[in-house]
């Protein structure tokens, strides 16, 4: 049986690392979008100040199930 899935993209960031920016993306599609089924990193960049990082930010694809 065949699955339609749908693709969005969300820009998402954290001062804390990548992977509170992916949780954060992930809980803010999940307020409109149901049937979450992936996420797929696909950009990360960060701004450093001083030689420190101070933000990481994250380009996600969320994938989900149509209904």
């Amino acid at each position: 049986m065949a699955r339609l899935v749908d693709v969005i993209e969300v820009i998402s960031q954290s001062d804390q690392s990548w992977e509170q920016a992916a949780q954060r993306a992930l809980e803010e599609a999940s307020k409109t979008v149901r049937h979450i089924r992936t996420i797929y990193g696909q950009e990360f960049q960060a701004d450093v100040n001083e030689g420190k990082i101070t933000q990481f930010r994250l380009n996600a694809r969320i994938s989900f199930d149509l209904e």
